[in-house]
């Protein structure tokens, strides 16, 4: 039975979608999930977040938050209940050129924060595709194109501001509201809304960008040798690979990124790729970063990309796992498998610096099904693989607490559950993560903090997460 919704604010005339607006087809729904909300908010500036927050209370429905819907969780939407949708945040500008600080709002899209960026000859490393929304991927840690030169999005936030559940904004940085301030960078879900974000961006206008497709040996030889170079790589190298299987065989898709102005630069960098398996396609071109994440990547959200995924860290994937990541692409679930290189200005951070405790691993693995296949079929091809130290929030697709341990282990995870208390007492955005099971989304106030993307491959090819 459909919500029966009272009247929206003065202030907010005019900025809530219901069923029957045309409108509302573009918008009920997540990139990987289809919904029915009662209505989705559209905020238009920070004080219409704080009437929409609080607006929703009132209605005592589930509340969804989403900034670009990408979550592969589906979180940022829900049945029956509210979406807070942060689209029309989106403005994004230089504080200081020189710098490189800038503030972006929640609900831009990176692709349009490239471009906007561009012309200074700054870029932010933050994820690698261009519809994926600013506010999940920098509250849950943010794997780019430049991760190992940048670090992650989240080691460039130097300051945020946040409506907390209570309609109180605060701002917080490493002086004013530190423990808020550390919460947001890694496990932002279950803090508030974040509407805006100060960034220190890189200079860099070109990047050296290669493209590979190489036959993955079956003995995992091809994944083995791709994790020992990246592990010990310049750290101007990132690079991303997906293998998934070709009637017997299995082909890795590689995309490695050279922070560099040159070829010259950035040709040495990516040779040693060419060594690690039968070369099929390979191209190496010197490319402006908007390239990576470009506005044609910018799409509405219609349920589109079902799937189920989970991922690991590892510091070194060694020979055991490297066969068992080619035996769940090719065996009978046909996993498709990501990996992500870490490292570098990743690990010069302090595990205890952020919410985002992983410092030490070298390579993220994620392993996602697809329809007919599902969570038993992921199970059973990730199991072999799953020795895994530590998990990344913005890759799980199954939030529960058993994902809660792997994503905040330890103490890191101690003092998220405190601190989401003191900032959230009444539960109002509550992640899934800490639900007894996996939640429904017509349950339970959910939060999207795992914006990910696809876009398609090799004709025939699954389309690929992106986060």
């Amino acid at each position: 039975m459909r919500a029966t919704l009272a009247r929206v604010p003065d202030s907010l005339t005019g900025q809530i979608v219901t069923p029957g607006d045309r409108r509302y087809a573009q918008l009920r729904s997540t990139y990987t999930t289809t919904a029915s909300p009662a209505g989705v908010l559209l905020p238009k500036n920070t004080t219409q977040v704080i009437a929409a927050i609080r607006y929703a209370r009132e209605q005592r429905l589930p509340i969804a938050v989403r900034s670009g819907g990408h979550g592969l969780s589906g979180a940022s939407s829900n049945n029956g209940g509210l979406v807070i949708d942060l689209s029309m945040l989106n403005r994004v500008r230089v504080l200081d050129e020189r710098s490189g600080l800038v503030r972006v709002e929640a609900g831009a899209r990176w692709a349009n924060v490239a471009t906007a960026l561009a012309p200074y000859g700054l870029a932010i490393s933050s994820g690698d595709h261009g519809n994926v929304g600013v506010g999940g991927l920098a509250t849950g840690g943010g794997v780019g194109w430049l991760v190992r030169s940048s670090g992650l999005t989240i080691d460039r936030v130097r300051a945020v501001e946040v409506v907390l559940a209570d309609g109180t904004l605060v701002r917080a940085d490493a002086e004013h509201e530190p423990e808020l301030f550390w919460l947001v960078r890694g496990a932002g879900a279950g803090a508030g809304i974040v509407v805006a974000f100060e960034i220190e961006a890189t200079e860099q206008r070109s990047v050296g960008v290669a493209q590979l497709v190489i036959e993955a040996h079956p003995d995992g030889r091809t994944v083995r040798e791709w994790t020992r170079y990246l592990a010990q790589a310049p750290r101007e190298l990132s690079a991303a690979a997906v293998l998934f299987a070709e009637g017997r065989s299995a082909l890795m898709s590689v995309t490695a990124v050279v922070a560099a102005e040159s070829l010259r630069r950035a040709r040495p960098l990516v040779e040693p790729l060419l060594a690690i398996g039968k070369v099929l396609e390979h191209r190496t071109d010197l490319l402006p970063y908007p390239a990576l994440v470009p506005t044609a990547h910018l799409h509405p959200n219609l349920g589109q990309q079902r799937g189920t995924t989970t991922n690991g860290l590892f510091t070194d994937l060694g020979d055991t796992g490297a066969r068992a990541v080619m035996r769940a692409v090719t065996g009978p679930g046909r996993a498709v498998i990501q990996l992500r290189s870490l490292g570098g200005a990743v690990n010069d951070v302090a595990p205890d610096a952020t919410a985002y405790p992983h410092r030490h691993q070298n390579t993220l693995v994620i392993a996602s099904v697809f329809p007919p296949q599902g969570s038993a079929a992921l199970d059973s091809a990730w199991r072999p693989a799953g020795r895994a130290d530590g998990a990344y929030v913005n890759f799980e697709s199954r939030p529960d607490p058993a994902a809660f341990a792997r994503i905040y282990p330890g103490e890191t995870g101690a003092r998220v559950r405190r601190l989401w208390r003191r900032y959230d007492p009444e539960g109002v955005f509550r992640p899934a993560l800490l639900s007894a099971r996996p939640s429904r989304p017509d349950r339970v106030a959910r939060t999207d903090r795992a914006d990910g993307a696809a876009r398609s491959g090799r004709s025939g090819q699954p389309h690929r997460r992106r986060r």
